[in-house]
């Protein structure tokens, strides 16, 4: 089946205990994380042979971070070391009406810094059937886009299939910026992962009839936003949509639609009590890559990712620490929460 490539930054999160604010802060927990690095955790944890490629620099904070990523059996051996610093982003967790706020420490991070001459790109995509990347990657430095940009042409030249999560980042880049770049890079991608702010932002492509702030979604929009962005990139074969109904910071409605050149695959709506939201697209990444790469049908993929990234929100961290048969069991109507004995 191949091994699945992750590219991109993955940052040590520092968070107050429980709720609190960082202005009431006299400790941090520490937590690794990023779009795909989480992404490599969650298909390991489903059983695929997940590599993660990166640069880091030559300290224990780095080295704490391969650890941790091995330890949830992510392959590391391709990352480069050097460079001067991890990135570092301060989370404050959200409750009821108070929002999460993030605050980043990652200006010249080492993967920020990555010179195409870092690495052999053949090597680094042998054995790759499938490659996976975030809108955060391009958004850390031109020379950032210019490594993502050499990788992306070489994995299409192998015939190496490409997803890509737009995540767009206000606090990285500008608009102009990520739609200048965006559209060069989102040529090379097969399976494109958006939300309807991500779609306004990068391309100004949104739905009618949709209030993200009230809670307000069409889905019918959503449907019309898949079709303009298919037009636009005639190599997207397929384009999923997350929606979030973000009634407060403590509960969302979630749910997800799936769509190719002839068909809509809409889930089933979860829900969640919010324990930790971070994450919560990447685990939908996955989990779209692990039915579509395992030939999953459009209805069973959606509803796996939409499942697997329900589950994800209701644990701590960046990662999302289930297995595929408790993502099938909630997917196939169990959400119960009952006691396993």
């Amino acid at each position: 089946m191949g091994k699945v490539l992750t590219v991109g930054e993955i940052m040590m999160r520092l968070q107050p205990p429980s709720y609190q604010r960082i202005m009431q802060a006299n400790s941090f927990d520490i937590v690794f994380g990023g779009g795909e690095a989480n992404v490599a955790v969650s298909l390991s944890e489903f059983g695929e042979d997940a590599v993660f490629f990166t640069k880091l620099p030559n300290n224990v904070l780095a080295d704490k971070c391969i650890k941790e990523l091995k330890g949830w059996g992510v392959d590391t051996s391709k990352i480069v070391r050097g460079g001067d610093r991890i990135g570092i982003y301060f989370c404050e967790k959200g409750c009821s009406q108070r929002a999460s706020n993030v605050t980043y420490d990652r200006a010249n991070s080492s993967v920020s810094q990555m010179e195409i001459s870092d690495f052999d790109v053949n090597e680094v995509l042998d054995g790759v059937s499938w490659l996976h990347w975030t809108g955060i990657t391009p958004a850390l430095s031109d020379k950032a886009t210019d490594f993502l940009r050499h990788i992306l042409r070489a994995a299409k030249m192998k015939g190496i299939t490409v997803s890509c999560d737009l995540n767009y980042r206000k606090k990285l880049w500008s608009k102009e910026k990520a739609n200048k770049v965006m559209s060069e890079l989102v040529t090379y991608v097969d399976v494109l992962i958006s939300n309807e702010e991500d779609s306004k932002d990068v391309f100004s492509i949104e739905a009618d009839n949709t209030d993200i702030t009230s809670g307000k979604i069409s889905k019918d929009g959503y449907v019309s936003i898949g079709k303009k962005l298919m037009e636009k990139f005639p190599n997207l074969k397929n384009v999923a949509f997350t929606l979030r109904e973000s009634i407060s910071a403590s509960q969302n409605g979630w749910s997800a639609i799936l769509m190719d050149k002839d068909n809509v695959y809409a889930s089933k709506k979860y829900m969640i009590q919010i324990v930790d939201r971070v994450g919560g697209g990447d685990s939908f990444g996955a989990g779209l890559i692990y039915g579509l790469k395992n030939g999953y049908s459009g209805q069973d993929t959606i509803e796996f990712a939409v499942a697997a990234s329900c589950l994800k929100q209701t644990i701590e961290g960046d990662f999302n620490i289930v297995s595929v048969d408790e993502v099938k069991k909630l997917a196939g109507g169990d959400g119960s929460g009952r006691v396993s004995r």
